[in-house]
């Protein structure tokens, strides 16, 4: 079908808004979170239903444009957007309903983390997912879903019941453990692959609304001992104890003194998930350790403490990372750990290292695609910086880092946290018997590949 008639027939049946160059907000909704990203489709689908997702996937098959699905726009390569393609931009798809007697949540795709966290908080429950508030809650979950209640909850798949889909022939399928259960296992770590999901429903959890959170801040000279005294510390962790190790130069951010701006800092940043009293007492040992130049590790909402890393990850700023999952922190990994973590320049460089285990390795690693459980750390090894300037110089301090990790590295990595890195390190991010399987359901639900923007799993 030619690309005027097939674009007419999609006007005809399209409820939502149809974006192209030339149009007042196409330079805005073409835009996504990272911004060294900068491409141009030849048409945005701005969805307000299932039936427009299909109907844009149509147009795309039919055209045969590439097709690049937007749910958050978070994408670290850029995935949510494409040049010369269909963007399917499922940003107005925003509704969200908690049923309270189910103890369930159902969420579309467009959702954004921070208004999912608003919606269940309201009635101190959650859904265990991520760590930046506006984040797509789509890409983020497909991929896994890391997050800060990670280690008493799980994965934000481990929360998932059952996903609505559009397929590459424009048809709505059900999967959860009795439908489709196939496609189900491969959507719960799988990405993007098997079609465009339009909604998810979630198992509520009950936390807070106040729990014991944030950082205590050390100067970076005294990263070798924190690390050391961190790692013995968190070897009896409970599961409510959620920990991440940061590096960076100290933000100009109003909780910050003036005194510690632009001071090179580890920080080690908590959320317990359990009761206040028994948090404060958790994290006592932590705040103890030698001389924290600043601790804000205290009894906050939820809320608050889950938009904590919302000014570091800003939209516009050029991101480039990295990534790899450890067994622990040994003493060689944490000398490699602070010798990059003294070369960062960028003030806006921040990397953060999350601690896995928990509830997270209690699952079965076959079953669900996400592959890692077994993970002691995960390494999100992130570059930062305002534009161009300086971004070669970050860029290539990641490589340099992740290279030196590189006779550590277990050999899973969460693939949310891949850059475009090829087939064979998509393949080498399931393991071998999982990446067959992923083909396979590739091959039922995809055959001609028309989503392959995203961490792809080729059919062939």
């Amino acid at each position: 079908m030619s690309e005027d008639r097939a674009l007419s027939k999609l006007e005809a049946s399209f409820a939502g808004e149809l974006v192209q160059a030339g149009n007042g907000a196409y330079d805005e909704h073409r835009a996504v979170w990272n911004g060294s990203i900068d491409r141009r489709p030849a048409l945005i689908a701005r969805c307000t239903s299932a039936a427009d997702v299909s109907a844009a996937v149509t147009f795309s098959r039919r055209t045969d444009l590439p097709l690049a699905v937007r749910g958050g726009g978070h994408s670290f390569p850029g995935h949510s957007v494409c040049d010369d393609g269909v963007v399917v931009d499922l940003g107005p798809m925003n509704g969200i309903d908690v049923d309270l007697d189910a103890g369930t949540v159902k969420a579309e795709a467009g959702v954004l983390l921070g208004e999912l966290d608003r919606k269940t908080q309201a009635h101190g429950l959650a859904v265990p997912a991520g760590i930046v508030t506006h984040t797509g809650l789509a890409g983020l979950t497909l991929g896994g879903g890391i997050g800060w209640i990670q280690r008493k909850y799980g994965l934000t798949i481990d929360q998932l019941l059952s996903v609505d889909l559009i397929t590459a022939e424009g048809e709505p399928v059900r999967a959860s453990e009795a439908e489709n259960p196939d496609l189900f296992w491969g959507v719960r770590g799988g990405g993007g692959n098997f079609g465009v999901v339009t909604q998810f429903e979630f198992r509520l959890n009950p936390l807070g609304p106040e729990v014991v959170a944030g950082p205590v801040f050390w100067p970076i000279e005294e990263s070798p001992n924190v690390l050391r005294f961190y790692r013995d510390w968190i070897a009896a962790a409970p599961d409510d104890l959620m920990t991440i190790v940061i590096h960076r130069k100290a933000p100009p951010l109003p909780f910050i003194p003036p005194e510690l701006h632009g001071k090179p800092v580890v920080a080690i940043v908590c959320c317990y998930a359990g009761s206040v009293e028994e948090g404060k007492e958790a994290v006592a040992p932590l705040k103890a350790f030698g001389s924290p130049v600043l601790d804000l590790c205290e009894p906050k909402p939820f809320l608050e403490h889950q938009a904590m890393f919302d000014p570091s990850f800003p939209h516009g700023q050029w991101y480039y990372m990295r990534a790899c999952d450890v067994a622990e922190l040994t003493d060689e990994v944490i000398d490699i750990t602070v010798e990059h973590a003294m070369r960062i320049r960028s003030p806006l460089t921040a990397f953060p290292i999350w601690q896995m285990g928990g509830a997270i390795s209690r699952v079965g690693e076959g079953e669900t695609a996400f592959s890692g459980r077994g993970a002691g750390h995960t390494f999100n090894i992130t570059a930062a910086t305002a534009g161009s300037e300086g971004f070669d110089e970050e860029r290539e301090w990641v490589r340099n880092f992740w290279s030196a990790l590189e006779p550590h590295q277990t050999g899973g990595t969460y693939v949310n946290f891949l850059m475009s890195e090829g087939e064979e390190r998509v393949r080498e991010a399931y393991g071998a018997e999982k990446y067959e399987r992923l083909k396979a359901l590739k091959r039922r639900y995809d055959p001609d590949n028309l989503f392959r923007l995203n961490q792809n799993i080729p059919p062939d």
